[in-house]
């Protein structure tokens, strides 16, 4: 008789204090265009101009009157016509609140499709003794429920442990910075950890927001971030949180302290966009592909999603259409085929969150 083997355990928090996951390095013309003296062998990466997503979904729209239209203008001249859907979230409102808008959300025909709508949920607190009944499986646009973390707890992970368990997925904002350095992204990973449970079990997802890019501060040289503990603590972290398969990551705008960059429209002095993007939006670039470095080499790009709306306690404004336009570019300046460009934009969050 074949002997079977037993599913592999959860890597558990100890994995990292082993020491950090081994990713291979980028090269530099991840981080910086090569100069016009590059030989063939090294060719160019792609023109941001000329790569894009066939269809887009948005995995993260926030709305507080249960309306798109805000969204739709921001983005109508950079997506336009390729936008295919929105997952909507309702961070903000409190439960009473929410109900109504899903009513509104699920009864309403608003010219984009709404694949999915997240509700905040009070996960925190464990396992609920009277469950939602806006979590319904019969809904008509399928609802999955949005928790915040700042330091983990048994209930929190018992709460979210319930949500999985039912199938759902569970988007988790990380609130503000994630704290006190490497003892913050310990219990990140605890968290999740302790909410994952045997691989029997593991019929929901998780999604976790706020963490690519991470907040920092941009006065910070670029040159000292590579050797700074604190990217160095991302890399690690990044890379802990890739082990458990049912993890996700959202790429949403991060939390510097500043506005996200707008990129001018062509004109027909130039239409090249690195030609035209100003310096604020070059460095903006160069330190995002340092993020997304290390979490594509450790989550692929199946398990991350692209979304428009920065955390609710983040101080900066950012467009939705300035916000696709940096995070296209900046994934098309590291090298990807087109096949992973529409998964990042569209595919992944239409698996993920969608009715299967």
């Amino acid at each position: 008789m074949t002997d079977i083997m037993n599913p592999l355990p959860s890597p558990g928090v100890g994995a990292r204090r082993k020491g950090p996951k081994t990713l291979p390095k980028l090269p530099l013309s991840a981080f910086s265009p090569p100069n016009t003296g590059t030989s063939d062998k090294f060719p160019l990466a792609p023109s941001p101009s000329t790569v894009h997503p066939e269809k887009v979904i948005d995995a993260h729209v926030t709305v507080r009157d249960g309306e798109l239209s805000q969204w739709r203008e921001e983005t109508k001249s950079a997506i336009g016509v390729k936008a295919e859907g929105a997952v909507v979230s309702l961070q903000g409102l409190s439960l009473e609140e929410v109900e109504g808008a899903i009513q509104k959300l699920q009864s309403g025909s608003a010219d984009t499709q709404i694949i999915s709508i997240l509700a905040p949920f009070p996960l925190e607190n464990g396992v609920p003794a009277n469950p939602p009944s806006f979590i319904g499986s019969n809904s008509k646009i399928p609802v999955h429920l949005l928790t915040t973390y700042s330091k983990p707890s048994v209930q929190h992970a018992e709460g979210i442990r319930w949500a999985l368990q039912n199938g759902h997925v569970v988007d988790i904002e990380v609130e503000g910075t994630i704290p006190d350095g490497d003892a913050g992204w310990e219990g990140l990973e605890e968290l999740v950890d302790k909410s994952i449970g045997p691989f029997e079990e593991r019929k929901g997802s998780i999604v976790i927001s706020n963490i690519l890019p991470p907040p920092h501060t941009l006065e910070l040289p670029i040159v000292k971030l590579l050797t700074h503990p604190t990217y160095k603590l991302y890399q690690s972290g990044i890379a802990t949180l890739s082990l458990f398969p049912n993890v996700h990551v959202k790429f949403r705008p991060p939390m510097w302290a500043a506005a996200t960059p707008s990129t001018p429209p062509p004109s027909l002095a130039s239409t090249d966009s690195e030609a035209r993007d100003s310096k604020e939006k070059k460095e903006w670039k160069r330190r995002i592909k340092m993020y997304l470095g290390p979490a594509v080499e450790a989550f692929g790009y199946q398990r991350i999603l692209y979304g428009s709306a920065p955390s609710l306690t983040s101080q900066s404004k950012s467009n939705a259409g300035d916000w696709y336009e940096l995070a296209r570019e900046s994934f098309t300046e590291i090298g990807l085929e087109q096949e992973d460009i529409d998964a990042v934009f569209c595919s992944n969050a239409r698996s993920l969150y969608g009715r299967t």
